[in-house]
């Protein structure tokens, strides 16, 4: 009798184990169910949400963006010890080490408290610049700030708003200096042309006149940077600049905002320096760019409407609507244009735009590419070889390249579908002094010039080796 019971109690106990594991198998194969339900559906919403939002930022703000140029070159340094080493600060210094761990584990940058805000508030990091390519001019610590015009400049129905910023001697800069058009060479309208060759006319966007060419090639363009300043420039890429043809126009530079002003040059200390006058505000540095690029042998326009003055019902929010006007009519005119340039000035202050290099004081540079460019990525390459000649040759000057969305009179595309060789970039800030900007205009120049010169070379190399077969 206690046997029968035993193998029966046996039984109902096998049983119950049986109904157990079923009963969990049960769970798991829901929970799986469950899962790959949820997970199809997320994989559904994540398609549906990148077709639906045709914004790059997501990938613009990979890992990637944390890392330094030289990151790399330092990794390879931990095992070749022979091999050069770079001017640029060391990306392995606690300070750097722990912030990069902090942001990629938090995605709060400790350097921004106003990123731990931004998680919580919703909307308020939206139009938030982010770090694409830092850069060795402390691209981590502070994104590029945006300028903000005065009424007169966003106010429509006026045909000739005042500056916001006085000339010095109290009276305001002449609008009409401005009103130049198209000035091939980079001499600004209203300047002097009298040695300067003439050069194949570009059409004006919408009324101004032409100035001439700048000066010819291989003439000393004065103080600055350079074979002048001997400070490691890359001068001269691509052979003698007097062996080069500069009646074909390759690159414009133009300004959306050529009101930003300095207040050195005008000689004030505002908050928001703006001028209509052509040595005061970011024109200046255009045509010290574009008189650099006319020497080393590459054929230049520089474009300079000032649009509050030729627009009739200006409004400051449609800059880039303006610009690309003048941007399509200078392509249009020259068929060879690709490199596309448009300056501008950031709105900091002096101690975050400025760099001290082998003693001599710089304007630093922010690179900025549109996140509503669905081809980003083909800017992002133009824009990362100037960036890395900056960073070989003058380490501290480049304060790294952003993203920026619309908003604040931006599109968020600032013209660069029109090319993938374009790319907007910030010349120093409001206190830059006409020294410093004409420095790091003329080492821009030489950076720009050395990535037209090995893309030039790469492209007749493959014409020659097509031909060959």
């Amino acid at each position: 009798m206690n046997r029968k019971w035993f193998r029966l109690w046996n039984i109902g106990r096998a049983r119950g184990k049986l109904l157990d594991v079923l009963a969990l198998g049960r769970t798991l194969l829901v929970l799986a169910g469950g899962s790959l339900v949820f997970f199809m559906l997320l994989g559904a919403g994540g398609i549906a949400g990148q077709k639906l939002n045709s914004s790059p930022a997501p990938s613009m703000k990979g890992l990637a963006a944390s890392l330094s140029s030289g990151f790399f070159m330092e990794l390879l340094g931990m095992e070749l010890p022979h091999l050069p080493k770079g001017e640029q600060p060391s990306s392995f210094s606690g300070q750097k080490v722990t912030s990069f761990v902090f942001r990629l584990l938090t995605s709060v940058d400790p350097g921004d408290p106003k990123t731990l805000l931004s998680r919580e508030v919703p909307g308020l990091a939206a139009d938030d610049p982010f770090l694409v390519r830092s850069g060795s001019g402390g691209g981590t610590d502070s994104a590029p700030a945006d300028y903000h015009p005065g009424a007169s400049e966003t106010a429509a129905g006026t045909d000739k708003p005042a500056d916001s910023g006085a000339a010095p001697g109290g009276g305001a800069a002449d609008p009409g200096q401005a009103a130049g058009g198209l000035a091939e060479g980079g001499e600004p309208a209203g300047g002097t042309q009298a040695d300067a060759p003439q050069g194949t006319a570009a059409p004006d966007a919408g009324g101004g006149g032409d100035s001439g060419a700048g000066e010819a090639p291989g003439k000393s363009s004065g103080t600055g940077t350079g074979a002048a300043d001997g400070g490691g420039s890359t001068a001269e890429p691509g052979g003698a600049a007097g062996d080069k043809d500069t009646s074909v126009k390759r690159i414009l530079i133009y300004h959306s905002h050529p009101r930003e002003a300095y207040n050195p040059l005008l000689g004030v200390q505002s908050d928001n320096p703006s001028s209509a006058d052509p040595g005061k505000n970011v024109m200046l540095v255009g045509s010290y760019v574009s008189k650099r690029l006319e020497q080393l042998g590459i054929g230049t326009v520089h474009a300079e409407e000032d649009y509050a003055t030729k627009e009739t019902d200006y409004n400051w929010n449609f800059s880039y609507k303006y610009s690309r006007i003048t941007v399509k009519a200078a392509m249009a005119a020259h068929e060879g244009m690709t490199e596309l340039i448009d300056i501008h000035r950031d709105s900091q202050r002096h101690g975050k735009t400025t760099a001290v290099i082998d003693g001599k004081s710089y304007a630093q540079v922010y690179l900025i590419l549109g996140y509503a460019n669905k081809n980003w990525k083909k800017n992002e390459a133009f824009a990362n070889q100037i960036h890395n000649e900056l960073e070989k040759h003058y380490p501290g000057l480049s304060r790294g390249i952003w993203g920026k969305a619309s908003g604040n009179g931006n599109n968020g595309e600032y013209n660069q579908t029109l090319s993938p060789n374009s790319v907007l970039i910030e010349v120093g800030g409001i206190d830059n002094t006409e020294e410093e900007l004409k420095r790091t205009a003329e080492v821009l120049a030489d950076a720009i010039a050395e990535v037209y010169w090995n893309s030039h070379d790469a492209e007749k190399a493959d014409a020659s080796a097509s031909g060959a077969n």
